[in-house]
């Protein structure tokens, strides 16, 4: 057996036929029996990266004096036994909806160990994490304190615990609709006071928030995108988080006790590429922390991360059966051959929403074919239904095929469509040379069950 490396996870092997093993499973047999296409999803590898994730940052801000929780990106992709796994690994969950919070609590998930953020909750997701005693609710606009306020006097329970987001005007991740702290979108509540204005959006919220009896101030909350490689970004974001924090305690009296800085730490999709280290980045953003916080002469709250995909993204990888395989000369006088699986964009949405890059390759034997340059292609009726703009695929490439694409953990699942009425790849977990289906494979009679006649 021969380990692939990035991308692949870390359970990825080759034997000497050349087939791709995860985990001990041969994609072979897991074709066989599971049919295709498929996520699967290494546990070890997830697993331990959770845990490196929650060790390095422990480690780090202990050396500042400072207590951090690490919370699970349930965007990513979220399911039952993914939830329990996380959890086990010492991580909190953050989810943004009421099906995402469901599912974190029918895994057994403490409500005090979940959090609920979205920039437009429901009165009932509101009234439900209260009913699950979720440990904060991240307020996302100053009419949602008087609501969240409003829901807690309505349970006639303890105030409601809440963080209120901010954009920091800083600009980070890979593309423009995942960077999310500038000031054009929807998210958070601006640093910067309009014209005219005596405070900052985010100054009012955080003042609204004080002055209610029925919430309490838990901290504030910040994130500046996703797939980040660069730690710079958060180190100046952080700063402006506790200079609000400490201008706030200069104006109420109130320190409150909790940041959170955020996350959405990149991963490597393609060969070559080189994710964030958590060792490293937890040092680059605890000394940044630390610095400021002792320039500001204010002492350091308990600090919160959010790795994103970090976690999930290389720990999956989606597995295809080749169909047509069509060459098609360029303008250039090149051919790119086209080959098209039995998924697309109905099982991973980015490249065509996006433009996100992904590497693929034939997973299920030995090729000594000389290369051609390939796109993969889904089975859409859309031009745009691209897995992988391009990637180099061995020239006999046919149908029958299987051919495996990496690091698609994160987002594939969790933004799944049925599109042209496909339904949606089961989620398959291996460990130990073994098979365990977390997500059943939808059928026809699923998608005709919805439908009313």
């Amino acid at each position: 057996m021969s380990a692939l490396g990035e991308p692949w996870s870390t359970g990825a092997s080759r034997d000497g036929e050349g087939s791709l093993h995860v985990a001990g499973v041969d994609v072979r047999a897991l074709a066989a029996e599971h049919g295709t296409p498929a996520y699967v999803l290494d546990e070890a590898d997830l697993r331990e990266r959770a845990r490196a994730y929650r060790q390095a940052f422990e480690a780090a801000f202990a050396a500042i004096g400072a207590g951090v929780d690490v919370y699970y990106a349930g965007k990513a992709f979220l399911s039952v036994a993914v939830a329990r796994w996380v959890h086990a690994e010492g991580l909190r969950v953050d989810t943004s909806t009421g099906g995402e919070l469901a599912v974190a609590l029918r895994a057994g998930v403490p409500g005090e160990h979940v959090g609920l953020h979205g920039n437009n909750k429901s009165d009932a997701e509101i009234a439900r994490a209260l009913a699950a005693g979720v440990g904060r609710i991240i307020v996302d606009s100053l009419p949602e304190v008087e609501r969240v306020a409003t829901a807690a006097r309505a349970a006639g329970g303890a105030p409601a615990p809440v963080m209120v987001r901010v954009t920091t005007g800083v600009h980070a991740g890979g593309h423009e609709f995942i960077s999310t702290a500038h000031e054009d979108q929807k998210f958070g509540l601006s640093l910067a006071a309009g014209e005219g204005e005596a405070d900052s959006p985010a100054m009012t919220a955080l003042l609204a928030a004080v002055a209610s009896p029925d919430v309490e101030l838990l901290g504030i909350h910040s994130h500046i995108g996703s797939q980040i490689l660069d730690a710079s970004g958060f180190e100046v974001a952080a700063a402006k988080v506790l200079a609000l924090r400490a201008e706030l305690a200069e104006r109420t009296g109130v320190l409150v006790p909790e940041v959170d800085l955020g996350g959405g730490y990149g991963i490597a999709y393609l060969p070559g590429e080189v994710a964030l280290d958590p060792e490293r980045v937890a040092r680059d953003v605890a000394a940044s922390v630390a610095a400021a916080a002792h320039e500001l002469g204010t002492p350091l709250p308990r600090f919160s991360i959010e790795p994103g995909r970090a976690i999930v993204g290389p720990a999956g990888l989606t597995l295809y059966t080749v169909g047509t395989v069509k060459p098609v000369r360029l303008d250039d006088g090149r051919v790119r051959t086209y080959v098209a699986v039995d998924g697309g964009m109905s099982d991973n949405i980015r490249p065509a929403l996006y433009g996100a890059d992904y590497h693929a390759e034939l997973a299920g034997r030995r090729s000594t074919a000389e290369p051609v340059l390939a796109r993969v292609v889904g089975k859409h009726c859309e031009s745009g239904d691209i897995v992988v703009h391009e990637v180099m695929l061995p020239g006999d490439v046919r149908a029958g095929d299987l051919l495996a694409v990496a690091a698609t953990g994160a987002y594939g699942r969790s933004m799944a469509s049925n599109y042209n009425m496909v339904p949606r790849p089961p989620v398959v977990a291996v460990a130990d040379g073994g098979t365990r289906v977390l997500v059943r494979r939808e059928t026809e009679d699923d998608l005709l069950a919805l439908d009313q006649g």
